[in-house]
């Protein structure tokens, strides 16, 4: 070889050298793989890209730091992500190439429960553990041990939004609107029970829509006329809310529009504008009240990696960090054994690094609800959008 193009080679690895070590493992890297699997395409792909997003920026903070210490050893955390496309094959199949073919252990996701039942037998023979965002109860029951809730559900939320909006708001009378699916049936069902126990005026709730409907005219069009106080929009995705709004106010309604769910501001800008304004939705527990400079410095690693903030990221960074906790409660025995990861969440106890003062501590809870526990510790936070950016209404816990 002529010692000119030697020496330039030479000069080009020296170059990509940190690039390599950086951003690539070396072969005698340890690594924990962790499963991203969720909906990033289609009318509620925010809620799988946020997971995404939140993962791979949360993954770089800690990598950038050395890795995670499992008894005295470092490793480097890789996300591997796969698009379900909110469709419950296509999960069973993102879960059984992640199991299988990727050796992950823990999965982030998915998002809706539709395809979290659809991936538990998976799991189960797998041996695989879920942080899923599903919300039916029985996702999260013996015996479907390998899952846990990564958020707050609307059984949940329901009962804080709707008891705010009625000694704030002055509530006196609600109808509901869900799109035809698990999920959001299941979500609106919460939220009647909810309204009951408020002693609500229940208008109506039995609206609902089919999944890729863009004209909410015709559905929206009773509710708007009978006039409730509030309309909830049970389960509802984030492009969906933004069209749901606009009708809603292009016929003519004045009231409350709100959801148990969580959003992005920017989608909600996009679509429905000033419309959106005074939408009440679930928070992301990242509000300047309560977030530390960890919070902040993901924030900023979050918009390098997704190119914008969103609030709901502040909720998604507690899964990576909750499994990554169990397993070093566990010891290394967990990263090939679920079994391990299980028996060690009760152990998990600790400051919690997310939020000023460490309080709520980060730790499973959930027992009151799924009988073990099954839930990340998430702070519960109520939004309202306003000029695109949401401000804070309520900060508490669901224990």
């Amino acid at each position: 070889m002529p010692i000119k193009k030697t020496v330039f080679l030479a000069m080009a690895f020296a170059a990509l050298a940190p690039l390599i070590s950086g951003g690539v493992a070396n072969a005698q890297d340890k690594v924990i793989k962790i499963g991203q699997l969720g909906v990033m395409s289609g009318p509620a792909a925010s809620w799988g890209l946020v997971n995404r997003y939140a993962a791979e920026a949360h993954a770089a903070m800690i990598n950038a730091g050395g890795g995670w210490d499992v008894d005295g050893e470092k490793y480097r955390i890789e996300i591997v992500s796969i698009d379900d496309r909110n469709d419950p094959r296509t999960a069973i199949a993102g879960a059984e190439r992640l199991i299988y073919q990727e050796g992950v252990k823990y999965i982030i996701g998915t998002n809706v429960d539709d395809t979290t039942q659809a991936i538990l037998p998976t799991l189960a023979t797998g041996g695989a553990f879920a942080v899923s965002y599903g919300h039916t109860r029985s996702l999260f029951e013996t015996p479907n041990d390998n899952t846990g809730l990564g958020n707050i559900a609307g059984y949940q939320m329901s009962p804080i939004i709707y008891k705010f909006l009625v000694e704030d708001r002055g509530i006196k009378s609600v109808s509901f609107i869900a799109r035809n699916d698990l999920n959001g049936l299941g979500n609106r069902d919460a939220g009647v029970e909810a309204a009951k126990a408020l002693n609500l005026e229940i208008m109506s709730s039995n609206a609902t829509y089919e999944a890729g409907t863009t004209d909410f005219f015709p559905v929206l069009s009773p509710l708007v006329r009978a006039n409730p106080d509030m309309i909830v929009l049970s389960g509802v995705a984030p492009s969906d809310a933004g069209l749901l709004i606009r009708a809603a106010r292009e016929l003519g309604y004045g009231g409350i529009i709100s959801t148990e769910t969580a959003h992005d501001a920017a989608v909600l800008s996009e679509i429905a504008g000033e419309a959106a304004n005074g939408f009440i939705s679930q928070g992301g527990a990242s509000t300047p009240e309560i977030r530390t400079p960890y919070v902040e410095e993901f924030m900023e690693n979050y918009t390098k990696v997704a190119g914008e903030w969103n609030d709901e990221a502040g909720t998604k960074i507690y899964a990576l960090e909750m499994i990554l906790q169990t397993i070093s409660a566990a010891g290394a025995e967990a990263l090939t054994d679920v079994e391990a990861f299980k028996a060690a969440i009760p152990e998990v106890d600790l400051e919690n690094p997310f939020v000023i003062g460490g309080e709520p501590r980060l730790r499973w809870v959930g027992a009151d609800w799924f009988g073990h526990p099954r839930q990340v510790s998430v702070p519960v936070v109520v939004n309202a959008f306003q000029d695109g950016a949401f401000e804070t209404l309520v900060v508490t816990s669901v224990e």
